[in-house]
Parts: C-alpha cells; structure tokens; sequence
C-alpha cells in the first residue's frame, strides 16, 4: 500500500473525493493535505515541510490540485516535494508554465501547434495594430489570470477596444485575441492522462453568451474527436510537460486551434458526462511514475 497526498484546498470538493475513492480502489491509502497550510522549511540538514505545526511524513506520491490563485505557492511546495524525490502528476514547472497563458502560447505557437491569434496588449498601443491582426471586431479581450470564463469579455467594437486598452493597469495586464466566429459557441475539453486521451466534452455556450464554460451557464455533451483534433490536444499537453491536463480546442476554418490548457482541470463535469473513470485514470499514472521513480532509483 503506497501513501499518495492529494494537494487540495478543498477536501469535499468532487475531484477532490474521486480522487481519494479511486485511491482506496486502487489499494492505496490517500492523504488530502491543504497545501495552503505547509511550511517550506530549507537548512544545513536539507528540505523539510511542515503540516499543521507538525513535520509531514513524505508519501510516496504527490497528486496536485492547485487552484489559480495559489499558483506560485503551490508551485513552491511541488518544487519542495521534487526536491525530496517525491513522485508527482503535477510538475513544478508545468503548473507555472501552463498558468501563465502568454508564456502557455508561446510554447504552442514554437512547437507548431495553431492557436487564436493573440496580441500582447500595453497601454499606449496602436489600437490599429490591434484591430489588424485579430481580423477586426468582434475580438476577445481576456486577463492573463483569467478562468472560469471570467475576465473575458466580447469587444465589438473601436470605442469598447479603447476602453479596455485605457483601464489597463501594470498589475492586470491583458491579451487581446481574433474570435472565432465559425466555433459558434461551442468547444472541446480534452482530458489528457499520460499522453492518452482518457475523455471529451463539447461544451456548448447558452443562448446569448459567447462563453462555453460550465460555470458561465454553458451545457456539456460527450464528443468524439478526429484523430487530427485528438493528436493535437497529445501535442499541446506535451509542450507544456503535462501529464494531467485539460485542452480546450475550437474548431476552425484553418483546423483545431488550442485555446488553452488547464494544468488542475476539474473533473466532474469530464466524468458525469463521459461516463469515464479519469480519476482512476490519474491514479494509474500515479503507480506509474512511482514505479518508474523506484526503478532509477
């Protein structure tokens, strides 16, 4: 029986539960452990982390649930358990990269994988510029910490541009990215397990919103991927070094283009659509990195 920690703020949430039932199922004994509540302690004798005013007993696997907001933190404690060789479905790196959406695109673009054009947008910038690569209005404008479908707004127009560029601020800054208007709505989560494609959903916007996430209302269907859309959602996760991940793809006139990719997805709404075990899927590739992390060893 192997020790694995769940990373969670949220011990009732769903995916926090199915992936300690899927623990249990697997013959493991699972830990949830609040990683907003570890010490990160670093001396002559090494690394060492604290839980609730008490030295954690290293698992023997680690299965990160970051939320957004606790990014780089969460990052620190992963960094933390690689150090002291703890097997994790979460790289530090992977999370940090993944999280900052520019830097996320970026690597898409360099490995050949067709995104949304995007424009890095500043205060003081030729709204000309703007308009031109994104193809006109509409466009979106989204935040970099941006999730949920929050802190993406539909511009139409050169006035409503203007207003975004001017109430940018140093500590919000924003990206300003072409609409795709043949998606209609509609776009597919992909769950990724260990380079495997374990599930997808088509997520379909409700009427009058331009935002397919769940959370904005939107409505959830099982989806068949073509080969071409399923090899690009493998690539993307790879470019990002993730073993768990979400890719959310829309359907173009120019193919699948990778909107972007959720480093801690959620899993209720994959699962309860699908039908699809992914916890057990994630679990599974837990037991995989260990046994490849003892082999090394």
């Amino acid at each position: 029986m192997m020790e694995i920690a769940i990373l969670t703020r949220g011990p009732g949430l769903y995916s926090t539960q199915s992936l300690y039932k899927a623990c249990h199922e697997q013959g493991h004994k699972p830990v949830l452990v609040d990683y907003s509540r570890c010490s990160l302690i670093l001396g002559h004798d090494g690394a060492k982390i604290f839980y609730q005013g008490n030295q954690l007993s290293i698992p023997d696997g680690i299965i990160p649930r970051i939320g957004a907001t606790f990014t780089q933190e969460g990052a620190a404690l992963i960094r933390h358990f690689e150090w002291l060789k703890v097997p994790t479905t979460l790289p530090s790196r992977a999370l940090v990269q993944a999280r900052d959406k520019l830097h996320s695109l970026q690597r898409l673009t360099k490995k050949g994988i067709d995104v949304p054009v995007t424009v890095m947008a500043e205060p003081g910038v030729d709204l000309r510029l703007i308009e031109e690569q994104v193809s006109g209005f509409p466009c979106i404008v989204k935040t970099l910490e941006s999730t949920h479908g929050l802190g993406v707004k539909l511009v139409h127009n050169h006035l409503e541009l203007k207003q975004c560029i001017e109430n940018a601020t140093k500590e919000e800054p924003f990206f300003v990215q072409e609409f795709i208007a043949e998606s209609k709505g509609e776009d597919v989560r992909v769950f990724i397990v260990d380079g495997q494609v374990v599930g997808a959903m088509k997520r379909v916007a409700k009427a009058g919103e331009f935002r397919s996430n769940l959370h904005q209302g939107g409505m959830a269907y099982n989806a068949r991927l073509t080969p071409l859309g399923e090899a690009v959602a493998i690539r993307a996760a790879a470019a990002l070094g993730l073993g768990v991940a979400g890719v959310d793809i829309l359907e173009s006139n120019r193919g699948p283009l990778v909107l972007e990719i959720n480093a801690s997805p959620g899993l209720e709404g994959i699962q309860k659509v699908t039908g699809q075990d992914i916890s057990g899927h994630i679990v599974r590739f837990m037991d995989k990195l260990i046994q490849e992390f003892e082999e090394e060893e």
